[in-house]
């Protein structure tokens, strides 16, 4: 048996790898995408005050701070029973679909866009955002650098940092925004509205005008038929703040729909040996093993999910873009997992629009950001819809507001079988009779790039000593020797 090690994987945050096992025919018996990262992060928050949480959960990332310091500021809420006043919400909101622009023009651009700008089996040294660039323009390219900076300046200027921000307390905000920096917002958000339409008209030229592209998104190898889960708005349309979970099958009928306190009764997570990462599953399917279908309990999450769970979109422009792409891809739900690049643009432009509606909203320059705390801390859950899909935050303390229990569920975590799968079946889809190329191998990539995994985020397991295991090969890379350490 031969065995294909792609490691580091690229164009991601953190470290993976994949380990391909082909046949004596040349053919993909098996692959296995493995998160050796380890990570401590629910272990060493115990012990801490919980309101200091939002502060030092938002260091397991630099890249997607802003989710959990808002789900673990949502969470604090919940430990002291506070609900936040309106302009808070809506100030966290804003912030919120700030970090949504940031974040979704990193990965279209910088992640994922290569392979569709440069091609999936371009030269490596070109298929890269300086390729991209190259490509596009140094205008668009100018763009992509400037949405990106107002958006960190949006966070900035309400997180008091753009990058691991201070701003959440229980019951609000540290501080209300003022009028002068409200009118910078809105003129940032109406430049964002702009660039999200412009990106949206690049995906149509680059991508949809491309029938071998168009043909690689509809192709099996990307496909994978699970169940979905998001959060919704009263009107089951998307939103990334707040509101109901909920979770459809593969034939889009919803299967559940649930507050975030309520996850536990919905969610279960298997362990593997071969990972750090844990998988979780419907718990009314229960865990079937890396299989997709209606009888599996595995389901994902990110851009394609949340449109795939909801009705539609909660700004004009968005559902526009958002009809348009289930049109063009044969109507919902889309199964077909580089679709989430379409659909992280559509959510661009979302966010893009509700941040701008949120500058203009009368109440957003209120005073009124905080209710103060009054009842005894004891156990909270709070939830985002992260860049990269549903997030958990579950604490628990004792009376003294002290730290007992943390528990996180991220989503690359909650992505973790899926992206197994799909990397298995691109394998499988396109390596035969052992002919590999460099080309190929990136387009395996492709299978986890599409989800925007985040395994700075993800790995934060802690068994009190880090198992090791060494593989020792020869030149012809055969297997000679593994130690391990338990």
């Amino acid at each position: 048996m031969r065995r294909i090690t792609i490691d580091p994987i690229t164009r991601l945050e953190g470290h993976g790898k994949i380990e391909i096992f082909l046949d004596e025919e040349g053919e993909v018996a098996n692959a296995y995408f493995q998160v050796p990262e380890l990570r401590g992060f629910e272990k060493f928050c115990e012990g801490r005050p919980v309101e200091e949480l939002p502060r030092i959960t938002p260091r397991i990332c630099g890249v997607c701070p802003e989710a959990h310091h808002m789900a673990s500021s949502k969470a604090v809420d919940a430990v002291f029973a506070v609900d936040p006043p309106a302009a808070a919400k809506k100030l966290r909101e804003l912030f919120y679909c700030a970090h949504m622009i940031h974040s979704h023009i990193a990965h279209f651009y910088a992640l994922a866009g290569p392979d569709f700008v440069m091609g999936p089996q371009a030269d490596p040294a070109e298929r890269n955002i300086l390729g991209v660039v190259a490509k596009v323009g140094l205008e668009i390219g100018g763009e992509v650098i400037k949405h990106r900076a107002y958006a960190q300046q949006i966070q900035a200027l309400i997180g008091g940092k753009a990058t691991h921000p201070v701003c959440g307390l229980p019951g609000g905000l540290s501080k209300a925004l003022t009028e002068e920096e409200r009118q910078e917002i809105e003129e940032k958000a109406q430049s964002c509205v702009e660039f999200a339409q412009l990106s949206l008209q690049l995906f149509d030229d680059v991508v949809l005008k491309n029938q071998e592209y168009v043909d690689l998104i509809l192709s099996d190898t990307y496909r994978l038929v699970t169940y979905y889960m998001g959060l919704v708005d009263e009107n089951n349309r998307v939103n990334f703040y707040e509101g109901d979970i909920r979770v459809v099958d593969p034939e889009g009928r919803e299967v559940a729909k649930f507050k975030p306190a309520d996850y536990l009764d919905y969610i279960a997570e298997h362990v593997e040996p071969w990972t750090y990462l844990k998988f979780p599953y419907l718990k009314r399917i229960g865990w079937k093993g890396f299989v997709d279908g209606k009888d599996s309990g595995v389901y994902r999450v990110a851009p394609l999910a949340r449109l795939n769970v909801a009705d539609g979109m909660a700004t004009p422009a968005a559902q526009e873009a958002y009809e348009r792409m289930y049109a063009t891809l044969g109507g919902k739900p889309v199964h077909a997992t580089l679709a989430n690049h379409w659909a992280r643009l559509v959510e661009l432009l979302y966010a893009a629009e509700r941040l701008l509606e949120l500058s203009r909203d009368p109440e957003i320059t209120s005073e009124q950001v905080r209710n103060l705390p009054t009842a005894t801390p004891t156990e909270g859950i709070g939830v985002v819809e992260a860049p990269r899909g549903t997030l958990f935050h579950h604490y628990q303390t004792d009376a003294e507001g002290m730290v007992t229990g943390v528990n996180l569920i991220v989503a690359t975590g909650n992505n973790h079988a899926a992206i197994c799968m799909s990397v298995k079946k691109a394998a499988q889809g396109l390596i035969h009779r052992g002919e590999v190329s460099e080309g190929l191998l990136n387009m395996v990539e492709m299978a986890f790039r599409a989800y925007d995994p985040c395994f700075a985020c993800a790995t934060h397991f802690l068994p009190g000593q880090m198992p090791l295991e060494v593989n020792i090969y020869d030149a012809d890379r055969n297997l000679l020797r593994q130690l391990r350490r338990p």
